[in-house]
């Protein structure tokens, strides 16, 4: 890594409160996702979802994330980037797996994430450091391990989630404070 590298793209996820949006904006987060998968504990309904995703807004791109891109309907048109684990002919489009994606060039975003949403770190493949593009790894990372996934991989950018909360949803501005600095220190300190 070179001393001129770009900081790494830092997001994260499971955003429920107009406050943690703040938090993101003032700690130097790159973006925040928004849950609208009925599935998740961290789930807004699209009135909600809305609702923050326009007190975003012009401060901080924002992520409508789900599992299916029927999930993201009713608030696709007021986010950046819809982020789903499925294909999807979209021009925004994030595709979260962790397989390989077909055809990388016609994403906006890959999101190598074994962990579905779970939170859960398990060992990256190899194969994640080849593929173009903008690629984010998430999936149980955290502050003490997000330095030695960016050093190895060297990814577009990275997510959190669970590892910054204190409950499903309910995040800590410690935490993410905590989880931003030690992503960012790898990229800075790398050459």
């Amino acid at each position: 890594m070179s001393s001129g590298q770009r900081p790494v793209f830092v997001k994260v996820c499971g955003l429920t409160q107009e406050r943690q949006i703040d938090w993101a904006v003032e700690l130097g987060y790159d973006a925040v996702g928004i849950v609208v998968t009925p599935k998740s504990r961290r789930y807004c309904p699209p009135e909600r979802a809305v609702a923050l995703a326009g007190y975003a807004r012009g401060r901080i791109p924002v992520f409508a994330v789900a599992l299916t891109y029927a999930e993201t309907a009713e608030v696709a048109g007021h986010v950046d980037t819809v982020q789903i684990y499925e294909s999807a002919d979209v021009p925004n489009l994030a595709l979260a797996s962790a397989a390989p994606p077909e055809r990388p060039e016609d994403l906006q975003y890959y999101f190598y994430d074994a962990s579905a949403g779970s939170g859960v770190f398990a060992d990256i493949p190899d194969w994640v450091a080849d593929v173009p593009g903008r690629v984010v790894i998430a999936g149980g990372l955290d502050e003490h391990n997000v330095a030695r996934v960016v050093e190895a991989f060297g990814p577009y950018g990275v997510d959190v989630s669970s590892s910054v909360e204190t409950a499903p949803g309910v995040k800590s501005r410690e935490k993410m404070a905590a989880f931003v600095a030690a992503a960012r220190g790898t990229a800075r300190d790398g050459g």
